[in-house]
């Protein structure tokens, strides 16, 4: 018995808290002492000695390659993926935009005037690079460089563990989730048409 330390990507905040945690404390005896956020910014805090972890849970590969080789100070040997999750548009139902978001494509929507719409830091969070990525690829594909305006400004940009109690909130009319974590909030959701981006959940154990 006892506490594992995880360190987890934060668009699985509402999934650990609300099912995981418990689960794995029946299962094993062991309780589970969580700290959630980007998965990037994650594995720059195991490397600095920031956060210590038994067990990290990342949104992308790349942030357990950070940890790999004796430059990165070993922390990581190994990694496994154990799911996959696209990436969707979550919206408020009580946004005054909601039965547009239904009607009409997303991106023609999210630029409109007065649209609060938020996603997270591409540095620190591999989701916030997919929504550059995904953002920057449909601009270009729709002909409509005015879409670009939302990756360019950093007014919308939040703590992926806080994105979903925004949406909640009220505090914006769309956010751009996982799937995963969208369906574990009960989030109203609608998919990011022509966009093949999402996440690579993977695990590993830290060396401590």
């Amino acid at each position: 018995s006892g506490p594992v330390d995880v360190l987890y990507a934060g668009s699985l905040v509402t999934l650990m808290q609300t099912s995981f945690d418990a689960a794995f404390h029946r299962a094993t005896g062991y309780s589970v002492t969580g700290i959630s956020a980007g998965s990037t910014a994650l594995a720059s805090e195991i490397k600095g000695g920031v956060h210590v972890a038994d067990v990290f849970v990342s949104a992308a590969s790349r942030s357990d390659t950070a940890l790999e080789g004796a430059a990165n100070g070993n922390w990581g040997a190994w990694y496994a993926t154990f799911a996959m999750s696209p990436l969707v548009l979550g919206y408020n139902p009580s946004s005054t935009f909601a039965a547009t978001l239904k009607a009409e494509p997303w991106w023609k929507v999210v630029t409109r005037p007065g649209f609060q719409i938020g996603r997270t830091n591409p540095v620190t969070d591999p989701k916030g690079a997919l929504i550059v990525k995904a953002v920057d690829e449909t601009a270009n594909k729709e002909h409509d460089p005015g879409l670009k305006s939302l990756v360019a400004t950093t007014a919308n940009v939040f703590p992926e563990q806080t994105m979903v109690g925004r949406l909640q909130a009220g505090q914006l009319d769309a956010g751009f989730f996982y799937d995963v974590e969208a369906a574990a909030a009960k989030l109203h959701t609608g998919p990011l048409t022509g966009i093949g981006q999402g996440a690579a959940f993977t695990v590993t154990v830290a060396s401590q």
